[in-house]
C-alpha cells in the first residue's frame, strides 16, 4: 500500500502539501485540480492512503469523485483537506473518508492543524506561507503562530514562493522541488531558480500593470480582459481596480470555451454563490470563494454571461442595502 498527496499548484496548494508530506514522507506528489480529480485519482490504487489538498468539489463532476472517494475509504484510507464552498447538493457529512473541511481557514492552516503532532515546529511558516498566498492569515491561529516570528521575513518569504510560481501552471517538477524543500523546513529564500523566477515576475508584473490599463473592457460594473498575457488572478484584481468596477474578470479562449478568474472587494458579493447560479445554465461550470473564483463558459456564451452577472451581481448588493 502507498501513500499519495493529491494536491493543487497554487500557494495553498504546496503549501498544505508539503505540510501533508512533512507527516508522511514516503507519499508520492500529484498535482491535480478540479476537473480532472476524478480521473488523477486512478492513479492511486482503492487501497492506498490518499490525501487530497486544496481541491474544490465541482458540480458537474461530482457523482465520479464521490464514486471513487468510497471506493478508497472503503479499501484504503482517504483524506479530504479543503476550505472551497462545498457543493449545494452535498453536506460535510455526505463525502466518505476523513473531511477536514472550513471555509473560514486556508487549506495550509487546515493541513498543518491536523498534522500538527507529526511536524517539527518550523512547519508552521509553511502554515503562514500558504495562508498568506490564499489572504486567509488573519485567523486566530495564524496569528498567534506569526508571532513567533518576525512577519516582515515570513511576508519576504511568502512572496518570494507567491511571485516564483506565478506563471508556472505545469511546471510540476518546480512545484514538486519547492514542496520537498517546505517539507524538509528548507524556505524559498533558499532556492535561487525560485528568487530568480520571482524577480523576473515582478519585473513582468510592471509592465503588464502599464499594459492592462489600455485594454480593460468594462460592461456595466464589470471590467474584464481577454487574453491578456499574465496571470488571470491579478489581471482580474487590476481590471477591477483599475476601473472601480464591482468585478473584475480575466479570460483566456481555449478551444472553443473561456477560462477564467474572477475577483471582486465588495463585501455583499459573494462570487461562489453567483457562479453556481449562472454559469451552469449556460453550459459551464465554476465557483470557488466569495471574493475569488473562476470558471470556465462557452466562448459564445461570453455576451450573456456578462449580462447575468452584471444583474445578479446589482442584485446581491441591492439586497444587502440597509433599509
Amino acid at each position: 500500500m502507498e501513500t499519495w498527496i493529491f494536491t493543487h499548484g497554487d500557494t495553498d496548494g504546496i503549501c498544505s502539501g508539503a505540510i501533508a508530506l512533512a507527516a508522511n514522507p514516503e507519499a508520492h506528489v500529484f498535482f491535480t485540480n478540479p476537473y480532472g480529480l476524478a480521473e488523477d485519482l486512478n492513479t492511486a490504487r482503492d487501497n492506498d492512503t490518499i490525501i487530497i489538498c486544496d481541491i474544490a468539489l465541482t458540480e458537474d463532476r461530482l457523482d465520479k469523485i464521490l464514486q471513487r472517494f468510497s471506493s478508497i475509504a472503503e479499501r484504503g484510507n482517504l483524506t479530504y483537506i479543503d476550505h472551497h464552498p462545498l457543493p449545494e447538493a452535498i453536506s460535510k457529512d455526505q463525502i466518505q473518508g476523513r473531511v477536514i473541511h472550513s471555509l473560514d481557514f486556508s487549506t495550509s492552516e487546515l493541513a498543518y492543524s491536523l498534522f500538527q503532532s507529526m511536524l517539527d515546529p518550523l512547519q508552521a511558516r509553511v502554515a503562514i506561507f500558504g495562508a498568506i498566498g490564499d489572504h486567509q492569515e488573519n485567523t486566530p491561529s495564524i496569528q498567534t503562530l506569526l508571532k513567533r516570528w518576525d512577519d516582515r521575513t515570513l511576508y519576504f518569504e511568502s512572496g518570494i514562493l507567491i511571485q516564483g510560481i506565478e506563471g508556472q501552471k505545469r511546471n510540476y517538477e518546480l512545484k514538486r522541488n519547492i514542496i520537498s524543500n517546505l517539507a524538509r523546513n528548507t524556505p524559498p529564500s533558499a532556492n535561487d531558480q525560485l528568487i530568480e523566477l520571482a524577480v523576473q515576475q515582478t519585473r513582468l508584473e510592471e509592465t503588464a500593470i502599464r499594459e492592462l490599463i489600455t485594454q480593460v473592457k468594462v460592461k456595466g460594473r464589470i471590467a474584464y480582459a481577454l487574453n491578456f498575457p499574465f496571470s488571470l488572478g491579478k489581471t482580474a484584481i487590476y481590471a477591477m481596480g483599475f476601473t472601480d468596477a464591482l468585478i473584475g474578470i480575466a479570460g483566456e479562449e481555449w478551444k472553443g470555451v473561456i477560462d477564467m478568474s474572477l475577483r471582486t472587494s465588495n463585501p455583499e458579493i459573494d462570487l461562489d454563490k453567483l457562479l453556481r447560479l449562472i454559469v451552469p445554465k449556460l453550459g459551464g461550470s465554476g465557483g470557488g470563494h466569495r471574493a475569488a473564483a473562476g470558471a470556465r463558459i462557452p466562448k459564445n456564451k461570453l455576451k450573456r454571461f456578462l449580462t447575468e452577472l452584471n444583474r445578479s451581481a446589482e442584485a446581491m448588493c441591492q439586497a444587502k442595502e440597509p433599509l
